[in-house]
């Protein structure tokens, strides 16, 4: 178990780029390309695209859209390479493994990539970045993002807790959950900023999607998450626009928690890449079989203390990057709490989310008909 979480940001890519090689034991038509990034030389987002040689299915996995994330993603990305290759066909079905999309973020083990822009926000169709959408996050403005340095943890704590109860009393919890998680579009030092432009990973990313459904008869993507929901059980999280329920998919791949992308279920998103490939099919690959779903590993819990606690060391995080706190001992606080809500180090959880995942990549790939 040990070896499949990776310590950094080169190590994981290095293996990855390793495994290149495993596949063309089976696949003969293997490419890798990176996507650089402009001034970050070191840093890219790399695709490894194994084709066969009939193009009837194709499975996406892709790690890192929100970077520090990447590592649990690494994790099972190589669970997958090595206990899945042998049972698909080859012949028929290709991959397209997509490492670290926010190679900044995974990087220096941050959500946001360079440009403080959370790229599952930023999957908008046709470019159109509307200042205008998610308006309750300017009232929660103050809440969110607060203009200055942590000095006192204790004091930014209670200071955070009477805003908190101010702004229940004047929002209710669900008003406060929408706008805070939904994505906006005009603060660039905010949480949750989706960008005012496609980022050069994602236009990459847009560009490798269009391309399977061009190609492919039915695609098969998962994208995978830390973060939301349920400490020991991970979560399948689904676009608005599967037609299926959250109960028939469930009954379909014999997993026991899957959601869809609403108020009711999850929490509605804008800009997520699972609704643009849904998208991006029905308008233009309509005859295209299309399943994609994220695989989100619960850290700290889904009860109202346990989003309260993540909400605040988002909180923390973000301010402490734009107006650093003078204090060591506070800044490695505010680091600590935000990779646990990431990265977990506890065994137990590792060990679950590998079963769960286990579980879930069984599910899908037999209901498809992908694995032996």
């Amino acid at each position: 178990m040990k070896d499949l979480f990776p310590s950094s940001y080169e190590e994981s890519r290095a293996r990855f780029l390793g495994d290149a090689a495993t596949l063309r034991e089976r696949w003969k038509d293997v490419n890798h390309q990176a996507t650089t990034l402009s001034g970050h030389p070191s840093l890219s987002m790399d695709v490894v695209l194994a084709e066969p040689a009939t193009k009837q299915n194709l499975i996406i996995l892709s790690t890192g859209l929100h970077g520090i994330e990447g590592y649990v993603g690494s994790a099972m990305l190589k669970l997958f390479i090595d206990q899945y290759l042998p049972r698909l066909n080859a012949q028929n079905t290709g991959l397209l493994f997509i490492h670290a999309i926010n190679p900044f973020g995974m990087n220096i083990r941050r959500r946001y990539n360079e440009n403080n822009v959370d790229l599952n926000r930023n999957f908008i169709w046709e470019e159109k970045y509307d200042s205008g959408m998610n308006p309750e996050y300017d009232s929660l403005f103050p809440l969110l993002n607060p203009q200055k340095p942590v000095k006192n943890l204790l004091l930014s704590d209670a200071a955070s807790v009477a805003s908190l109860i101010k702004s229940i009393f004047s929002f209710g919890i669900p008003r406060i959950k929408a706008g805070t998680l939904a994505g906006q579009y005009r603060h660039q030092a905010g949480i949750q900023f989706g960008g005012n432009a496609s980022q050069e990973t994602a236009a990459a990313v847009k560009k490798l999607l269009n391309e399977a459904l061009s190609e492919y008869q039915q695609v098969v993507h998962i994208d995978l998450h830390t973060g939301y929901g349920p400490r020991y059980q991970m979560s399948m999280v689904n676009s608005t626009r599967e037609p299926r329920s959250s109960g028939e998919l469930s009954t379909k791949f014999g997993y026991p928690l899957v959601l869809a992308a609403t108020p009711s279920e999850f929490y509605e998103i804008t800009g997520d890449v699972t609704e643009y490939l849904y998208k991006l099919r029905d308008e233009r690959h309509p005859v295209k079989e299309l399943y994609a779903t994220g695989f989100e590993f619960g850290t700290f819990g889904d009860s109202l203390p346990a989003q309260i606690r993540s909400l605040r060391a988002t909180i923390l995080e973000n301010r402490n990057v734009h107006h650093p706190s003078p204090s060591k001992k506070v800044h490695q606080q505010i680091r600590a709490e935000y990779e646990e809500l990431f990265l977990p180090t506890e065994s137990k959880w590792r060990e679950k989310a590998i079963a769960d995942c286990i579980q879930g990549y069984n599910g899908i790939l037999s209901a498809y008909g992908l694995i032996n």
